[in-house]
């Protein structure tokens, strides 16, 4: 606490040559331009968008950030911190897009790649996906809102709730009627909610139907050697919400087993103490879609493997050809259907093609990218999908050093691997009865089979 009961801390007080002002006033300058530039870069290498806070920074700083595209195997291996001699290039890959923001003083990576994804996240809320079509349509907009999110290169609106009132989202009717009247999509007042001590939320919030949905997603990356044991296995997972509830409410939500939960990161509008000795959720929501937490299971004895996998790819030397026999299903324990389920396999470059058979679902090779794709669906027990047949490899290739991993992908509705459950919710300062839902989805992240 504060000399007069201030609540905000001390900022640090540098006494140098030239006296405490002048120290004080730089440091105060660098903390204000955090991020210096924006670019925004598509995967042809084409920067179609670029915003600046002060000073223009050249489009030549990307070269770098090219650079180290050219080295990465693929999009995933970009280093996300870059140096350069005057500039740090921070970034992150969504959604086909490369955010790449300029940075001219050390600051915190995780600060700045938080800020990118919220970024992205404002964009996918607004234009309903954030495409490089969708930017360039909305380009105003686009500006409008960086122009509100980074304030002289440091952070300020970020809630979806506040931005909302500041610049109103495009519709249709919208745009016509701006284009007729010259006006903007810019709000003529304050945002309530800046003003309260409570700014991820609107003031006066009014529903006739009032709901709080809850999305319990789970992702589960995890390698399983070629006898089948998991080498490595561990569950990313968030609960998104969707409340649209009248007044101020204040909720509780509880598990059933909160303990499994590692690396928890919470919305702002948790109380973290709260959390802290009873493990309870307590927050007052913002009004609409949001991220309440995210959270880890990394211990290996609680991540449950969903599917199995039974493979053979083999090859002979001196021969010109190889066997491929994949068969995939679910673990007997899950009692869940497995469903969207696709096996990729990047095969040796010596590959030319594939004959193939499969008892379920369709399959391509690329012959170019020696990539095999096969597109299974949903999994019956009763009878269980596999790929068998011929690999042909060019004439006089020496047999391939090491065979193929497996990629698969899945879903299963209604299923929370981790085996986390929700209690119940409580609400709290309202005096009507909301209607409550919980909807649980697991999916596969990064799950390899090797062969």
């Amino acid at each position: 606490m504060g000399c007069g009961g201030s609540s905000q801390p001390y900022l640090p007080l540098f006494l140098g040559e030239r006296g405490p002002c002048s120290e004080w006033e730089r440091w105060l300058g660098e903390r204000q331009k955090m991020i210096h530039s924006l670019f925004l870069i598509n995967c042809s290498g084409d920067i179609f968008l670029e915003k600046h806070w002060k000073s223009v920074v050249s489009q030549s700083v990307c070269d770098y950030f090219f650079e180290a595209q050219e080295k990465a195997a693929d999009v995933e291996n970009v280093p996300p911190v870059i140096s350069t001699p005057h500039h740090y290039l921070i970034s992150i890959y969504r959604e086909k897009i490369f955010f790449v923001s300029v940075i001219q003083t050390e600051v915190p990576p995780l600060f700045v790649i938080e800020f990118l994804h919220r970024v992205a996240d404002t964009f996918q809320d607004y234009f309903g996906e954030c495409s490089e079509t969708a930017i360039k349509d909305n380009v105003v907009i686009v500006y409008e809102l960086l122009e509100e999110m980074l304030d002289n290169g440091f952070p300020l609106a970020t809630e979806s709730n506040i931005l909302k009132e500041l610049i109103k989202p495009p519709t249709i009717l919208r745009s016509v009627v701006n284009s007729i009247t010259g006006s903007s999509n810019m709000g003529e007042t304050l945002p309530t909610g800046q003003l309260s001590n409570i700014p991820w939320r609107r003031a006066v919030v009014k529903y006739t139907n009032n709901e709080a949905y809850f999305d319990v997603i789970e992702e589960i990356d995890a390698i399983i050697d070629k006898s089948g044991s998991t080498v490595f296995a561990e569950i990313q997972g968030v609960i998104d919400s969707c409340i649209k509830l009248s007044g101020m409410p204040d909720l509780s939500l509880s598990f059933m087993n909160p303990r499994l939960l590692d690396d928890v990161s919470f919305h702002p509008c948790i109380r973290f103490k709260r959390w802290e000795s009873e493990r309870v959720l307590s927050f007052i929501p913002p009004d609409g879609n949001f991220r309440l937490i995210s959270y880890r299971v990394s211990s290996q004895n609680l991540v449950a493997i969903p599917v199995y996998v039974k493979h053979i790819i083999s090859f002979k030397e001196n021969s010109s050809s190889g066997r491929f026999d994949v068969t995939i299903g679910p673990k007997q324990n899950m009692g869940k259907t497995v469903e969207g389920v696709i096996v990729t396999v990047h095969m040796p470059k010596a590959v030319l093609n594939m004959n193939l058979t499969s008892t379920q679902g369709s399959y391509t090779f690329d012959p170019v990218l020696k990539v095999l794709t096969w597109d299974i669906g949903k999994i019956t027990p009763q009878k269980l999908p596999n790929l068998k047949g011929i690999v042909n490899l060019q004439s006089g290739a020496p047999k391939p050093e090491e065979n193929p991993s497996l990629n698969v992908q899945f879903k299963i509705q209604q299923l929370a691997i981790s085996g986390l459950k929700v209690n119940r919710l409580d609400m709290f300062g309202e005096k009507y009865k909301p209607f409550k839902g919980v909807k649980y989805i697991t999916k596969a992240g990064k799950f390899q089979v090797r062969t």
